[in-house]
């Protein structure tokens, strides 16, 4: 008798063993993403900066842009060391240093340079690490439901803003003349809290075993048809540009639209005091992360591709009615949730994305080499919108400095909407490329 016909097939008669409860792994990771969330809401950091060191909205913005960075660069290695060892571990050690990059700004944080390396550095490279883990993890549990579920642990990320940024803004008050106390202890109780809770949600991320899939579940031809690629067969491949590219310039109009909220939404209100700035950053959050769970689950219905256009033509749109009602508080923040709407979605569809074209093999290194279009994003357009900012603002001409503000986003979200327009599905041959983009082997088995 031929041995192989009694081998278990990935798709043929699959392997089914006992595995844990997969909604308690989904648990841990929307509250593993939510701690990471935090990263969004450092618009309320930057007044009480400014007013009590003297800082310019360019030394400001710089620690968000430094954490976004380098938690980009921290997802490369991290999905690496991700899919050969599993999430447990590379999750744990995210949130220690993240824990160590907040308690070392709470110490080194009266000058830019400090904060940058603390918060934006260490702090970044924290991130990183942890968030590869829950994508990856999700993606790989959920084959059946995969937008839904990885929009569901991102929304996590995304919603964190909404409940850091009211807890940020009453742990560093109102009063300027306290902000040398509460700013470092705000970072300190930040830096016990993520000491505390990462490692804690850790201890529930595990890789699934080999040839696992979900009880009763059939996939789909096309699924079936998937190629496995490794990290260097996709650099080699066409479609990886072509979806690095989108990411960006959605990324890019999304991250600059948080970096400025709050700034922009207090200048606005005035001395009303209708809604500060970390409300509003937490009102951008809720959608965000509405907008990541609702993406992620239509993806699955109607096909990633379709998704994504409808993602980037909206944000289209709402970045050209800011264009035109950027003097209007209400308008300003309808127009900001769309844009976070919208935004959310492509932190969900991405990943899914990533497993459609490339497989779920090694979707960590994989979707951490995607991700360096998001980190790239946030660390150079809103450099340049907060330049443009304080030139017009310099100049005497504040609306005029928003106005050339919000279109930049609109043309960022417009190109987006035309480079969508080129995807065509995962199963047609891929695009040319000068080098050969040959199948690897599928996943090897992890050492949890």
């Amino acid at each position: 008798m031929d041995s192989s016909a009694a081998r278990p097939d990935r798709y043929n008669e699959p392997m089914r063993p006992s595995s844990p409860d997969r909604r308690r792994i989904a648990a841990a990771a929307v509250l593993l993403q939510v701690c990471l969330g935090v990263i969004y809401a450092w618009g309320v950091f930057r007044r009480p900066l400014e007013e009590h060191y003297g800082w310019s909205k360019s030394e400001s913005i710089a620690p968000y842009r430094w954490s976004i960075l380098f938690s980009t660069l921290a997802m490369i290695p991290g999905g690496f060391w991700q899919d050969r060892k599993g999430p447990r571990m590379v999750a744990t050690a995210g949130g220690l240093l993240l824990a160590s990059g907040c308690a070392l700004a709470a110490a080194v944080g009266s000058t830019p340079m400090g904060l940058n390396l603390a918060y934006g550095v260490l702090g970044g490279l924290g991130v990183g690490l942890a968030y590869v883990t829950p994508v990856a993890t999700c993606v790989q549990w959920f084959p059946d439901r995969r937008g839904m579920m990885v929009g569901l642990a991102v929304m996590g990320f995304g919603s964190g803003a909404l409940l850091f940024a009211p807890l940020l803004e009453r742990l560093l008050g109102q009063d300027a003349a306290q902000f040398g106390a509460t700013i470092p202890r705000t970072f300190l109780l930040l830096a016990g809290l993520f000491l505390l809770a990462i490692p804690a949600c850790a201890r529930w991320l595990t890789a699934p075993p080999p040839g696992w899939l979900p009880p009763g579940w059939v996939p789909p031809p096309a699924a079936r048809e998937t190629v496995d690629m490794s990290p260097r067969a996709m650099l080699q491949n066409g479609w990886f540009y072509c979806l690095w590219i989108l990411f960006y310039l959605g990324s890019g109009v999304g991250l600059t639209a948080f970096g400025e909220s709050a700034p922009l939404v207090g200048e606005l209100a005035g001395s009303s005091a209708v809604l500060s700035g970390g409300a509003a950053i937490g009102l951008m959050s809720l959608f965000n992360g509405l907008g990541r769970l609702s993406w992620g689950a239509l993806s699955d219905r109607t096909g990633r591709r379709l998704a994504v256009r409808a993602m980037s033509i909206l944000s289209a749109l709402a970045c050209g009615l800011l264009v035109w009602g950027h003097k209007e508080l209400w308008i300003v923040l309808g127009g900001l949730c769309a844009v976070g709407f919208t935004f959310g979605g492509y932190l969900a569809v991405m990943p899914a994305l990533t497993a459609e074209y490339f497989g779920s093999a090694h979707i960590g290194a994989n979707y951490g080499l995607m991700f360096t279009a998001w980190g790239l994003a946030g660390f150079t357009v809103p450099r340049w919108t907060a330049a443009a900012l304080e030139q017009h603002r310099a100049a005497g001409d504040p609306q005029g400095g928003y106005q050339q503000f919000f279109l930049t986003l609109a043309a960022l979200a417009i190109s987006a909407a035309l480079v969508s327009l080129l995807l065509r599905p995962a199963s047609v041959p891929r695009p040319p490329s000068p080098m050969a983009a040959a199948p690897t082997d599928r996943a090897r088995p992890v050492n949890r």
